[in-house]
C-alpha cells in the first residue's frame, strides 16, 4: 500500500519527466506523441500545484509546532496556536481535495462530442420526444456557451425526428454529457392522442467523443466507400449529382451514410467524423463490458439500451434511475437546466471511483 506522500512523489516524478520529454526535439517532431504528452502534462499541472501547496502547508505546520514547543511568550503562543488550528483545517481540506485529484481521469473529458438521438418505442410520440430531447440539449449547450450543429437529421411530419445527429463543441463537453447515453423514457399524454391517456415512449441517446484523425486513426483499407445520388429535401443540388457517401467499416460492419452536405467531399468528411466516433465507441463498449463484469459503475454502463431516466409530465417529475435522483421540475429540465442532474451524476461517479481507489490501497 502506498501512502499519500508516496503517490504524490509518483505524480511529481512523472510531471518532471514530461517536462523533459516535451523539450526533446524527437518528441516535438512527432506531432501525435507531442500532443498526447502535452495533454498529460496539462492534466497533471493542477495536481502538482495542489501537491506542492499541500506540502508547503505541512512544512508550515511543522514550523508552527516548533514555535509552540519553544516559545514562552504568552501572546506569541496564542497566535501560534491559532495559526496551527487554521493550518490543520487547511491540511484536512487539501487531503480531501487531493484524493479527488488522484482519481483517474477520463482522457476524453476535454473532447467535443457526436450525439445521436433516435425515436425508439412508441411510434410518432417517441419521435416527437426525440425532438424534445434535442431541444433540451440545444438549450443546455447554449447555457454552457457551447456550439451545437446538426450534422444529419431525419425529421417526421409532426415535429419530431426518427434520428438526429449533432456535433457539440466547446469546453469539456464530453465530461458533462457522457452520462446521457442510454434510453430516456417519457410518460405523458401524446400530442397525437385524443382521449387524454398517458402513454409511455422512449428515445435513445448515444454520446461519443469526437476524434480527429491524429487522435484515432482508421485504416483506410478497412473502409469501403460507396457513392450514390442524394434523395429527399436538401436544395437544388439533390438528385443532380452523385454526392451522397456511404462508408462501411468492414471489421465492425458499422455503416455511415451522409447526404446532407452540398458536396461529395463535405459528405465524406462528415461521414468519416461520425464513423471514427462510432468505431471508437464500439471498441470502448467492448472494454467497458469487460470492466463492468468485474465491477459495475455506480452511474451505469452508459449502454444505450439501458433505461437511465424517466420524464413524467403529469407530475412535472424527472427521475434518474442510476443514482435514485428525483427532481420535481421537469419544465425547467426540458428548458435546458440540466446542471442539477449532471452535477449529481459527476459526484456519484467520483464517489464510486474514490471508493475503488481506496479499496486498492487497503
Amino acid at each position: 500500500m502506498l501512502d499519500m506522500d508516496q503517490q504524490i512523489d509518483t505524480f511529481i516524478a512523472r510531471y518532471r519527466e514530461l517536462a523533459e520529454l516535451l523539450s526533446d526535439p524527437d518528441v516535438i517532431s512527432d506531432t501525435k506523441r507531442f500532443r498526447q504528452l502535452s495533454r498529460e502534462e496539462a492534466d497533471l499541472r493542477p495536481k502538482v500545484e495542489a501537491f506542492n501547496h499541500y506540502r508547503d502547508v505541512k512544512e508550515q505546520i511543522a514550523g508552527t509546532k516548533e514555535i509552540i514547543a519553544e516559545t514562552s511568550d504568552a501572546d506569541m503562543l496564542d497566535l501560534a496556536k491559532m495559526e496551527l488550528s487554521e493550518l490543520e483545517d487547511e491540511e484536512t481540506q487539501l487531503e480531501e481535495d487531493i484524493k479527488l485529484l488522484m482519481i483517474p481521469t477520463d482522457p476524453n473529458d476535454d473532447k467535443n462530442i457526436i450525439m445521436e438521438i433516435r425515436g425508439a418505442a412508441g411510434g410518432d410520440e417517441a419521435q416527437i420526444f426525440a425532438g424534445d430531447l434535442f431541444e433540451m440539449y440545444s438549450r443546455y449547450a447554449e447555457h454552457q456557451g457551447w456550439k451545437i450543429e446538426v450534422v444529419s437529421a431525419s425529421p417526421n411530419d409532426i415535429g419530431g425526428y426518427k434520428e438526429i445527429i449533432v456535433q457539440i463543441t466547446g469546453d469539456k463537453v464530453f465530461s458533462k454529457l457522457k452520462y446521457e447515453s442510454g434510453a430516456h423514457r417519457v410518460q405523458r399524454v401524446p400530442k397525437t392522442e385524443s382521449q387524454g391517456r398517458v402513454h409511455t415512449s422512449t428515445a435513445t441517446v448515444a454520446v461519443m467523443p469526437e476524434f480527429e484523425a491524429i487522435d484515432f486513426e482508421l485504416d483506410e483499407n478497412d473502409i469501403r466507400t460507396d457513392i450514390f445520388r442524394s434523395s429527399g429535401a436538401g436544395g437544388q443540388h439533390i438528385n443532380k449529382t452523385s454526392s451522397a457517401v456511404r462508408l462501411t467499416h468492414e471489421p465492425t460492419g458499422i455503416v455511415v451514410s451522409m447526404q446532407d452536405q452540398r458536396s461529395q467531399q463535405q459528405n465524406r468528411e462528415k461521414a468519416m467524423m461520425i464513423l471514427r466516433a462510432r468505431v471508437y465507441d464500439y471498441y470502448e463498449s467492448q472494454n467497458q463490458e469487460e470492466y463492468d463484469s468485474e465491477r459495475k459503475n455506480l452511474v451505469g454502463t452508459g449502454d444505450r439500451s439501458e433505461r437511465i431516466r424517466t420524464y413524467n409530465y403529469p407530475q412535472n417529475r424527472v427521475t434518474d434511475h442510476r443514482i435514485g435522483l428525483t427532481i420535481q421540475k421537469l419544465d425547467r429540465i426540458m428548458a435546458g437546466e440540466l446542471d442539477e442532474i449532471i452535477d449529481a451524476l459527476i459526484l456519484a461517479d467520483q464517489t464510486s471511483k474514490l471508493e475503488a481507489l481506496n479499496e486498492t490501497q487497503i
